[in-house]
């Protein structure tokens, strides 16, 4: 059995030996070498370059390294008869969550003024509201999301979700579709996005949702670059609507180097290191996934691809 493995060849060594110990029997086969096409029965990937998969002519499931699938929707060739499954990682969205505590805690005890008032040796101290008063918005509740709110709403933020459908959890007030988007934006003053990117979330975070937002409200991106109008952003802290932005995503990536979100200072900026799949429990998930195919069970976390997620 042979299975093609492309991402970061940095990290090919742990996921290979994590992969042949969950794996004995295991054919890793990588970029360009991949030997005979025919014999590549699954694919492990993130980012495959166009139209590759539909040369291998016994695909059977296409696993996600991330939890997103839209390097895979942008595919114009991509293989629609097979499944593509989207990676859960405990290790995934627990490092996610971690992503968006720390940066939510950051914007609300106001941590930028201060790294800014120490390089000046300004001894100014101000006193943000409880937690229980701070409005925290997550927009997309599926497992991400789910997990980052649960942990918020633990430490006594005042959470509330937004998602596309229904999404019904314990303890968090939940919004679903347009309609009741200018309501959930209301009453948000720290806006996180978590969204699958699809056709209706790109560009969602512009000019218009912005101005929805309370006045000195901030946002934290960490799904896709492409869900941010960069302009609208810049507009919005210049003016005063937003008070801070923390970006993990971006249109173009790496960030070229003269891009004004460097030395913005209203904008704190991490290189697309949010979250990661680890090799260790990823290998487990992907060998359960693998065996439940070759016995006919269905398998976990399919992904609608008309849907986008």
């Amino acid at each position: 059995m042979a299975l093609l493995f492309i991402s970061d060849l940095d990290r090919i060594t742990s996921w290979r030996e994590h992969l042949e110990r969950e794996i004995p029997d295991l054919d890793l086969r990588l970029l360009p070498d991949i030997g005979n096409p025919e014999d590549i029965e699954y694919a492990l990937v993130w980012q495959p370059p166009a139209g590759l998969l539909k040369t291998l002519p016994n695909l059977k499931v296409i696993f996600s390294i991330g939890a997103g699938i839209d390097h895979l929707a942008s595919d114009p060739e991509l293989p629609l008869q097979i499944p593509v499954i989207r990676m859960v990682d405990p290790a995934l969205t627990s490092g996610m969550t971690e992503y968006v505590v720390m940066n939510v805690l950051n914007h609300h005890k106001g941590m930028r003024v201060y790294q800014q008032q120490q390089g000046k040796k300004e001894w100014i101290p101000h006193i943000p509201p409880a937690a229980w008063d701070r409005r925290v918005g997550i927009m997309g509740m599926g497992v991400l999301g789910s997990d980052a709110a649960e942990k918020l709403s633990y430490l006594g933020f005042d959470v509330s979700g937004w998602s596309r459908s229904k999404r019904e959890r314990p303890g968090i007030k939940t919004f679903a579709g347009k309609d009741q988007l200018p309501a959930f934006l209301k009453n948000t003053e720290i806006l996180v996005c978590l969204l699958p990117l699809t056709e209706e979330t790109a560009d969602i975070l512009n000019r218009d949702l912005f101005n929805q937002l309370p006045k000195g409200a901030s946002v934290i991106n960490a799904a896709r670059g492409r869900h941010m109008v960069e302009e609208d952003l810049v507009a919005a802290l210049d003016s005063g609507q937003l008070s801070e932005a923390t970006l993990d995503v971006y249109r173009h990536e790496p960030l070229d180097q003269d891009h004004i979100f460097w030395n913005h200072p209203k904008i704190t900026v991490t290189p697309h290191a949010a979250s990661f799949t680890q090799p260790v429990s990823g290998s487990r998930i992907i060998a359960e996934g693998i065996k439940r195919h070759k016995k006919g069970e269905k398998l976990l976390n399919s992904v609608d691809m008309k849907r986008g997620y």
